[in-house]
């Protein structure tokens, strides 16, 4: 038996401002009494605590600390092991984080599958490798597809080793015109085969798209998250409220891109352009959260500037300075976001799991850059616990 005694907490539904003690057994948690009650047991203080943190869109070949753009192209043809150091290395930076689960959104290269299969620690939910339209945005991470036959058929095989379906409905913004480049890849006829076949299969998907008309399509066709989601609108918003939609709005990547635009050389009229996309951004998670979207806190860490761990904090910031209460930021990670992410949910409760994450205590205007995770002797991460195909019942899923 060990004590856990901390100033404030967050128990997967609500944040607490007064002191807690969970009593830990076995590593799992026998009791939550308030107050410091630790008397005569073992005991770890902390200013707060919670669940594990959930990374809920990341790619852990990719080093987001990585700047120089030519390294990051040669990256792509790197040797395979060299990809899994740099996964491994990731794997390190979320669990000093405090995160315990992670969606890997895909690479062709299978480092997610291999992640997977040997991580003892840190739990990853990974889609293998996406789909997309030959020739347009996302050849590291996506197989192409032309016909629905190929569509369908690809979903089958993928069925096989993915947690989940990623597909790849547009582009990526053109920050100097401030536009998302092209048309969306699929129309709303073929995406929603697409989203059929996967949940036949047993697969929840989630597209990477922005602007009106891809997010539209995307909504339309019953895709269960939107990523990214940027140049957003109210009717979408509401649209994603009635169908149960997720949005995953990963502000890390733009934002570095407008906190340091010398590192791509934007000009200031690019710069502009990123702060309104922005803005914009933040007026349009604000209103999700009034209307009720299920958001849910993910980075896309391994973007140029976007470091695994640290940036999913960074999300919760945003979140924050988007105008929601912190209880509604936590709650992007607990407890509708594991089972969004596929993973039963997780609460500071008897008989939960002791996997938890601490930090300072949290103030409405700032979180602290860094959370500790506890000690292993507190700790036990068991990947059983957030066994790949796990049943839809149990867990706050959007309907498919």
């Amino acid at each position: 038996m060990k004590a856990i005694v901390a100033g404030s907490w967050f128990d997967g539904a609500r944040h607490h401002a007064e002191p807690v003690t969970i009593v830990v057994d076995d590593d799992r948690i026998a009791e939550v009494l308030p107050g410091d009650r630790a008397t005569g047991l073992p005991t770890t203080r902390c200013g707060f605590v919670m669940p594990g943190l959930v990374e809920a869109h990341c790619h852990l070949f990719l080093d987001g600390g990585e700047l120089d753009f030519g390294a990051r192209t040669r990256h792509l043809d790197a040797p395979f092991e060299r990809m899994m150091e740099v996964a491994r290395a990731n794997v390190g930076r979320n669990l000093a984080a405090g995160v315990t689960l992670v969606r890997d959104a895909g690479d062709r290269y299978g480092v997610n599958h291999a992640i997977r299969a040997g991580s003892r620690t840190l739990a990853v939910r990974s889609a293998g490798i996406a789909l997309r339209r030959p020739g347009r945005y996302g050849a590291f991470m996506a197989r192409e597809i032309t016909t629905l036959d190929e569509a369908r058929a690809a979903v089958r095989e993928l069925a096989a080793t993915a947690d989940d379906l990623k597909i790849i409905e547009t582009g990526i913004i053109d920050f100097e015109s401030g536009t998302v480049k092209g048309a969306p890849q699929f129309d709303a006829e073929t995406l929603g085969a697409i989203v059929r076949c996967a949940h036949e299969a047993g697969l929840r998907t989630f597209a990477h798209c922005s602007g009106t008309e891809g997010i539209g399509v995307a909504v339309d066709a019953g895709v269960d998250s939107i990523e990214h989601g940027f140049f957003m609108t109210g009717d979408i918003l509401r649209r994603m409220a009635d169908r149960g939609t997720a949005w995953v709005p990963t502000f890390s990547p733009v934002h570095f891109q407008w906190r340091r635009p010398e590192v791509a050389g934007w000009s200031p009229p690019t710069i502009a352009k990123l702060r309104a996309i922005l803005d914009s951004h933040a007026e349009h998670v604000a209103m999700a959260a009034r209307l009720g979207v299920n958001l849910v806190a993910g980075s896309d860490a391994g973007s140029p500037g976007v470091a695994h761990g640290a940036a999913l904090i960074d999300e919760i910031r945003h979140f924050l300075d988007c105008g929601l209460a912190m209880d509604q930021a936590l709650r992007a990670q607990r407890p509708r976001c594991r089972g969004d992410c596929g993973a039963p949910k997780r609460r500071t409760s008897p008989g939960g799991s002791a996997s938890t994450s601490r930090c300072s205590m949290p103030t409405r205007s700032t979180i602290p850059c860094i959370w500790e995770p506890l000690p292993r002797s507190c700790i036990r991460t068991a990947r059983a616990q957030w066994r790949r195909r796990t049943p839809a019942a149990g867990c706050e899923a959007a309907p498919r």
